[in-house]
């Protein structure tokens, strides 16, 4: 894994993926993203009934939130090129102070090819190398692939949960680098 140097743009790179700032043209994936979500996740994080976000409103989030260029980085296939998702650490104020949360999501026609664990262990990497001492990751109780990916990376689940009748209970994970 290579990593950019202190005040570059941030690239991360293992043998099959870049991991790397999005471009606004991108926002389409991010689209994509969002109409895949399984009907349990909350509505705030699904297409609307009014069809928002909209591209051009997802095109202006990657063009003026910096989560997007320095927390949660495009995913992209070095052979194809093409971007499949997202990994990276935001501070959600779920976990610790100082201490942020990994997240991911990838579109399903790449789900069961080691992409999110091998971009998740890239993103431990850059977060050890950056003096992060330990790192946070919430899951659905029934999203069974990402508690697998959590699982092989290090992860381990805590006692604490936020239980939601609705969409099920989100299980706190944590891993010391």
């Amino acid at each position: 894994m290579t990593v950019g140097a202190p005040g570059s743009e941030i690239l991360l790179e293992t043998s099959r993926l870049l991991l790397r700032p999005w471009r606004v043209h991108e926002a389409v994936v991010q689209r994509e993203l969002w109409t895949e979500r399984d009907p349990r996740v909350p509505p705030h994080r699904r297409i609307d009934t009014d069809g928002h976000p909209t591209v051009a409103e997802l095109e202006d989030s990657i063009h003026t939130d910096k989560v997007w260029s320095t927390g949660l980085l495009a995913v992209e296939r070095k052979a194809s090129r093409d971007v499949i998702g997202y990994c990276g650490l935001v501070d959600s104020g779920r976990g610790s102070t100082g201490e942020p949360e990994l997240a991911f999501e990838l579109l399903r026609r790449v789900w069961r090819q080691g992409y999110a664990t091998e971009a998740s262990l890239a993103v431990l990497e850059w977060a050890r190398s950056s003096g992060y001492e330990r790192l946070w990751a919430t899951v659905w109780d029934w999203n069974a692939a990402s508690r697998r990916v959590l699982a092989k990376v290090g992860f381990t689940e805590t006692d604490r949960k936020e239980v939601d009748a609705v969409h099920g209970t989100t299980l706190f994970t944590t891993r010391r680098l």
